[in-house]
């Protein structure tokens, strides 16, 4: 399990500092002189450029080796952190944030790469969840110490602190992790590359970018359509393509769809927390940045609670009951933030983000051990890929749909204050949205993924995707 914790090491920096940027969300807006609802550019700009250059993650990995383009993506990463420390418009710190997802594409996928490649498929959920324990330390200490940076000295300072973090990852990467490379590599589709990445910058920038007046509205709308015409141009590419930049065929395989696609709703409907629940607590419920902080971190502790048990339920019960039953449950404390107000005592905020956090962590470890179950070695950068994209643009989804919500409630409202009572639609829609999973796990079998989850059930008459 060595090599996991090694991997470990980058995906702390990177959610560190996705935790991080969350709970100084309203100090940025106000030092840059902007509306805290359009930093959600800043949020869905580094998802998008993740998804966008995710695609080449794998071939370039293959090409040039792992452990090469892994250091690449570190120095990228934390180039991108400094430029953010130093930006002073909302432009400029969306073109950072942009520059650390290119980096992020690269580094997340390629080290989960380099860990599928070094254990056994029965070793799958336990080495992804020894991955994640050190990953989720991020989340665990970057809201109390963004808010505590945030509130005592300057925002700034939460980008500066990831160059001595990269500092180590650079140098574990290069003492432990080989250089794998793949033979016979088939040539870069170039093609599909720029298909994609229009496909999904336009579509999903355009959603993102609707209704905060960062554009005129006719070139949202224009980026929209030519996103969606680029995808499915992408997609028609992909299907009479020998090598395609992203193997579409892999959705033949049941456990691989239903991950992929129900992950996609899933993520949608609790991908908008980070967003808004800072904006709740500091500019509805008027914490500052560190009192928030201490609260939202809670999250990120019950998934780091979840990660020890969750092989073992899942091969109590099996993916299909798990994601199925799991779901209601998460929606069921995503709900509960609507029951929070000013007055509500700061222990039982906590407990709610706590548990909500287990049982979300308990989800997508399920949805990550179920994508590859029927993966096999040849396709597993492919796989890797289109997973990591689908995680990317349902979460930037996600927070386009939660503002878009949030907005429309303030528009009606008539002015620019952000009142508690504004987030309620958002919290219910991303619920419902949540909730549309649910069919696409239930048509699985209850075998399905057994491989990896261990779990065996008798199945007589039971749906089967």
């Amino acid at each position: 399990m060595l090599i996991p914790l090694i991997v470990a090491c980058a995906l702390f920096m990177e959610n560190l500092d996705s935790s991080v940027v969350s709970t100084s969300l309203p100090q940025i807006a106000l030092d840059l002189g902007v509306d805290p609802i359009s930093l959600k550019l800043a949020f869905t700009s580094y998802l998008i450029s993740v998804a966008v250059f995710l695609p080449i993650s794998g071939w370039m990995a293959d090409r040039f080796g792992a452990r090469t383009i892994f250091r690449l993506a570190i120095l990228v990463f934390v180039t991108g952190s400094v430029f953010c420390g130093l930006s002073s418009s909302l432009e400029g710190f969306v073109a950072a944030r942009i520059v650390q997802g290119a980096g992020g594409a690269m580094m997340v996928p390629v080290g989960r790469l380099v860990m599928l490649r070094s254990v056994q498929k029965s070793d799958y959920l336990r080495a992804m969840s020894w991955l994640t324990v050190p990953a989720m330390i991020g989340p665990v200490l970057g809201p109390p110490l963004g808010g505590f940076i945030t509130t005592y000295f300057e925002w700034r300072w939460i980008f500066w602190i990831n160059i001595p973090i990269s500092i180590v990852g650079l140098v574990l990467v290069s003492i432990f992790i080989k250089n794998y490379k793949e033979e016979n590599l088939p040539p870069l589709d170039t093609r599909g590359f720029v298909l994609s990445g229009i496909g999904l910058a336009g579509f999903v920038f355009g959603v993102a970018a609707s209704g905060i007046g960062v554009l005129p509205s006719w070139i949202d709308i224009v980026m929209i359509i030519l996103g969606a015409a680029a995808l499915y141009a992408y997609a028609r590419h992909a299907v009479e393509t020998p090598e395609p930049l992203m193997d579409l065929t892999l959705f033949r395989l049941p456990t691989f769809r239903v991950s992929v696609l129900g992950g996609l709703l899933f993520r949608i409907g609790v991908g908008a927390i980070p967003f808004l629940l800072p904006l709740l607590l500091q500019l509805g419920f008027g914490m500052t940045p560190f009192e928030s902080g201490l609260l939202t971190f809670a999250t990120a502790a019950g998934a780091v609670l979840m990660k020890f048990t969750a092989p073992r339920i899942v091969r109590a019960y099996g993916f299909r009951m798990v994601l199925m039953i799991n779901t209601l449950f998460t929606t069921a404390f995503l709900l509960a933030i609507l029951s929070f107000s000013k007055e509500t005592p700061h222990m039982v905020i906590f407990a709610v983000l706590l548990i909500g956090g287990f049982f979300r962590s308990l989800q997508f470890t399920a949805l990550n051990g179920l994508a590859f179950a029927e993966i096999d070695n040849r396709r597993m950068s492919h796989a890797t890929s289109i997973s990591s994209v689908g995680q990317q643009i349902s979460a930037a989804l996600g927070v386009a749909v939660g503002a878009a919500a949030l907005e429309i409630t303030r528009s009606i409202r008539g002015d620019m204050a952000v009142l508690p009572g504004d987030f309620a639609p958002a919290f219910l829609a991303l619920a419902v949205i949540g909730l549309l999973c649910i069919p696409i796990y239930a048509r699985m079998s209850p075998n399905a993924g057994s491989e990896v989850s261990g779990h065996r059930a008798e199945a007589a008459g039971e749906p089967s995707v």
